[in-house]
Protein backbone atom coordinates (compact mmCIF):
# COMPACT_ATOMS: atom_id res chain seq x y z
CA UNK A 1 0.00 0.00 0.00
CA UNK A 2 1.11 3.50 -0.47
CA UNK A 3 2.55 5.41 2.37
CA UNK A 4 0.15 8.27 3.72
CA UNK A 5 1.86 11.41 5.45
CA UNK A 6 -0.75 12.89 7.76
CA UNK A 7 -0.90 16.46 9.93
CA UNK A 8 -2.64 16.45 13.12
CA UNK A 9 -3.05 19.54 15.33
CA UNK A 10 -3.68 18.74 18.93
CA UNK A 11 -4.68 20.97 21.69
CA UNK A 12 -4.09 19.71 25.27
CA UNK A 13 -4.76 21.58 28.22
CA UNK A 14 -2.61 21.70 31.37
CA UNK A 15 -5.30 18.89 33.04
CA UNK A 16 -5.08 16.69 30.14
CA UNK A 17 -4.08 13.26 31.09
CA UNK A 18 -0.78 12.10 29.18
CA UNK A 19 -1.46 10.21 26.04
CA UNK A 20 0.42 7.52 24.15
CA UNK A 21 1.45 7.65 20.65
CA UNK A 22 1.73 4.71 18.68
CA UNK A 23 4.79 3.56 16.81
CA UNK A 24 5.38 5.47 13.28
CA UNK A 25 7.70 7.70 11.60
CA UNK A 26 6.29 10.90 13.00
CA UNK A 27 7.49 14.78 13.76
CA UNK A 28 6.28 17.13 16.42
CA UNK A 29 6.67 20.67 15.97
CA UNK A 30 5.02 22.99 18.99
CA UNK A 31 3.46 25.91 18.15
CA UNK A 32 2.77 27.26 21.15
CA UNK A 33 3.31 26.21 25.09
CA UNK A 34 5.36 23.30 25.97
CA UNK A 35 5.13 19.53 26.34
CA UNK A 36 6.71 16.60 27.18
CA UNK A 37 7.46 13.81 24.60
CA UNK A 38 8.85 11.01 24.49
CA UNK A 39 10.95 11.60 27.81
CA UNK A 40 11.82 15.01 26.29
CA UNK A 41 10.61 18.63 26.89
CA UNK A 42 9.79 20.54 23.72
CA UNK A 43 8.41 24.34 24.02
CA UNK A 44 7.38 27.00 21.27
CA UNK A 45 8.95 26.61 18.19
CA UNK A 46 11.27 22.97 19.08
CA UNK A 47 10.04 19.73 17.19
CA UNK A 48 10.52 15.96 18.49
CA UNK A 49 11.43 13.35 16.13
CA UNK A 50 10.39 9.59 16.92
CA UNK A 51 9.23 6.53 15.38
CA UNK A 52 8.90 4.39 18.19
CA UNK A 53 5.94 4.70 21.19
CA UNK A 54 5.85 7.50 23.17
CA UNK A 55 4.05 9.51 25.96
CA UNK A 56 2.95 12.88 25.20
CA UNK A 57 1.99 14.95 27.98
CA UNK A 58 1.08 18.66 28.13
CA UNK A 59 3.12 21.39 30.19
CA UNK A 60 1.91 23.61 33.18
CA UNK A 61 0.72 25.92 30.30
CA UNK A 62 -0.93 23.57 27.93
CA UNK A 63 0.47 22.88 24.37
CA UNK A 64 -0.95 23.15 21.36
CA UNK A 65 1.26 20.73 18.72
CA UNK A 66 1.24 20.04 14.48
CA UNK A 67 2.27 16.32 14.31
CA UNK A 68 3.39 15.04 11.13
CA UNK A 69 2.78 11.04 10.60
CA UNK A 70 4.25 8.83 8.13
CA UNK A 71 2.32 5.27 7.98
CA UNK A 72 0.73 2.96 5.71
CA UNK A 73 -2.70 3.32 4.19
CA UNK A 74 -4.03 0.63 6.33
CA UNK A 75 -3.10 2.42 9.77
CA UNK A 76 -6.09 4.82 9.53
CA UNK A 77 -6.46 8.41 10.61
CA UNK A 78 -5.29 8.66 14.65
CA UNK A 79 -6.80 11.88 15.98
CA UNK A 80 -5.86 11.92 20.17
CA UNK A 81 -8.82 11.35 22.12
CA UNK A 82 -9.33 12.16 25.83
CA UNK A 83 -10.69 14.87 28.23
CA UNK A 84 -8.92 18.35 27.99
CA UNK A 85 -7.80 17.31 24.32
CA UNK A 86 -8.76 19.29 20.97
CA UNK A 87 -7.17 16.76 18.19
CA UNK A 88 -8.34 17.51 14.55
CA UNK A 89 -6.94 15.99 11.15
CA UNK A 90 -5.31 19.21 9.20
CA UNK A 91 -4.19 16.83 6.06
CA UNK A 92 -3.55 13.89 4.64
CA UNK A 93 -1.90 12.70 1.85
CA UNK A 94 -1.07 9.27 -0.62
CA UNK A 95 2.40 9.89 -1.43
CA UNK A 96 2.15 8.36 -4.92
CA UNK A 97 5.01 10.28 -6.50
CA UNK A 98 8.18 8.95 -3.77
CA UNK A 99 11.13 7.68 -6.04
CA UNK A 100 12.17 4.15 -5.99
CA UNK A 101 14.95 3.68 -3.01
CA UNK A 102 15.91 4.89 0.24
CA UNK A 103 14.35 8.05 1.50
CA UNK A 104 14.94 10.58 4.69
CA UNK A 105 12.34 12.32 6.55
CA UNK A 106 12.86 16.43 6.66
CA UNK A 107 11.14 18.25 8.87
CA UNK A 108 12.04 22.44 8.68
CA UNK A 109 10.58 25.90 8.53
CA UNK A 110 10.66 28.25 5.23
CA UNK A 111 10.23 32.27 5.89
CA UNK A 112 10.64 34.96 3.46
CA UNK A 113 10.18 39.03 4.10
CA UNK A 114 7.77 40.89 3.15
CA UNK A 115 6.94 40.68 -0.05
CA UNK A 116 9.64 37.84 -1.07
CA UNK A 117 9.02 34.75 -3.52
CA UNK A 118 9.82 31.19 -4.40
CA UNK A 119 10.05 31.24 -7.99
CA UNK A 120 9.25 28.64 -9.88
CA UNK A 121 10.93 25.37 -8.60
CA UNK A 122 9.63 21.71 -7.60
CA UNK A 123 10.91 19.42 -5.30
CA UNK A 124 12.38 15.71 -5.28
CA UNK A 125 9.79 14.10 -2.96
CA UNK A 126 6.44 15.11 -1.47
CA UNK A 127 5.46 16.77 1.48
CA UNK A 128 2.92 18.79 3.26
CA UNK A 129 3.74 22.42 4.94
CA UNK A 130 1.59 24.13 7.28
CA UNK A 131 1.79 28.13 7.68
CA UNK A 132 2.39 29.62 11.07
CA UNK A 133 3.23 33.19 10.10
CA UNK A 134 2.07 36.05 8.20
CA UNK A 135 0.38 34.61 4.48
CA UNK A 136 1.33 33.05 1.10
CA UNK A 137 -0.07 32.17 -1.93
CA UNK A 138 0.89 29.09 -3.62
CA UNK A 139 0.61 29.06 -7.87
CA UNK A 140 0.69 25.71 -8.88
CA UNK A 141 -0.98 23.36 -11.76
CA UNK A 142 -3.28 26.65 -12.82
CA UNK A 143 -4.82 27.37 -9.57
CA UNK A 144 -4.04 29.83 -7.27
CA UNK A 145 -4.81 29.44 -3.01
CA UNK A 146 -4.01 31.88 -0.40
CA UNK A 147 -3.27 30.78 3.00
CA UNK A 148 -3.56 32.41 6.56
CA UNK A 149 -1.67 30.71 9.70
CA UNK A 150 -3.06 27.71 10.20
CA UNK A 151 -3.36 26.73 6.46
CA UNK A 152 -2.05 23.50 5.49
CA UNK A 153 -1.14 22.03 1.89
CA UNK A 154 0.43 19.58 0.20
CA UNK A 155 2.80 19.53 -2.63
CA UNK A 156 3.49 16.52 -4.30
CA UNK A 157 6.91 17.14 -5.31
CA UNK A 158 7.10 17.25 -9.33
CA UNK A 159 4.39 19.62 -9.74
CA UNK A 160 5.97 23.53 -10.86
CA UNK A 161 5.03 25.77 -7.58
CA UNK A 162 5.10 29.41 -7.43
CA UNK A 163 5.03 31.15 -4.01
CA UNK A 164 4.15 34.67 -3.55
CA UNK A 165 4.40 35.63 0.30
CA UNK A 166 2.51 38.42 1.92
CA UNK A 167 3.78 42.15 1.11
CA UNK A 168 3.10 43.60 4.80
CA UNK A 169 4.26 41.07 7.08
CA UNK A 170 6.67 38.03 7.23
CA UNK A 171 5.68 34.45 6.14
CA UNK A 172 6.55 31.56 7.48
CA UNK A 173 5.77 27.88 7.22
CA UNK A 174 6.84 24.84 8.65
CA UNK A 175 7.36 21.88 6.38
CA UNK A 176 7.77 18.09 6.15
CA UNK A 177 9.25 16.27 3.04
CA UNK A 178 10.26 12.57 2.17
CA UNK A 179 12.92 12.56 0.10
CA UNK A 180 15.54 9.97 -1.59
CA UNK A 181 17.95 10.08 0.65
CA UNK A 182 20.87 11.08 -1.15
CA UNK A 183 19.44 14.20 -0.38
CA UNK A 184 20.59 14.05 3.39
CA UNK A 185 21.85 17.59 3.87
CA UNK A 186 21.22 18.77 0.87
CA UNK A 187 18.46 20.97 -0.62
CA UNK A 188 15.50 19.77 -2.71
CA UNK A 189 14.60 22.33 -4.81
CA UNK A 190 15.00 22.54 -8.19
CA UNK A 191 14.01 26.07 -10.50
CA UNK A 192 12.44 25.09 -13.70
CA UNK A 193 13.36 28.59 -15.34
CA UNK A 194 16.97 28.72 -15.82
CA UNK A 195 17.22 32.35 -15.56
CA UNK A 196 15.72 32.11 -11.99
CA UNK A 197 18.85 29.67 -10.36
CA UNK A 198 20.82 32.89 -10.62
CA UNK A 199 18.96 35.20 -9.03
CA UNK A 200 19.23 36.23 -5.39
CA UNK A 201 16.53 34.27 -2.91
CA UNK A 202 14.60 35.55 -0.24
CA UNK A 203 13.44 32.81 1.62
CA UNK A 204 15.79 31.34 4.78
CA UNK A 205 15.44 27.75 5.78
CA UNK A 206 15.82 26.33 9.27
CA UNK A 207 16.01 22.04 9.36
CA UNK A 208 14.97 20.53 12.63
CA UNK A 209 15.11 16.91 11.45
CA UNK A 210 17.07 15.18 8.75
CA UNK A 211 17.08 11.39 9.04
CA UNK A 212 16.88 8.41 7.33
CA UNK A 213 13.80 6.49 7.69
CA UNK A 214 11.67 3.36 6.29
CA UNK A 215 8.48 4.06 5.36
CA UNK A 216 6.32 1.79 7.55
CA UNK A 217 5.68 2.41 10.61
CA UNK A 218 8.11 0.62 13.60
CA UNK A 219 7.21 -2.46 15.18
Amino acid sequence: MAPMLRLYEDTLSNLADPVGLPPVQRIIFVVHGAATIGGSVVSDGEVWHGETKAVLAPGVGGVTAWRFELATESTGDAPLFAVGIRSQLKLAARLDTLREGELLMRGDSVRFPPGGCAYLHCHQGPGIRCLIDGGIRIDTEGRSTSYGPGGAWYEPGPAPVFAQAAADRPSRFIRVLILPRTLLGKSSIQYVNEDDKAKPKSQQYRVFVDTPITCNPAD
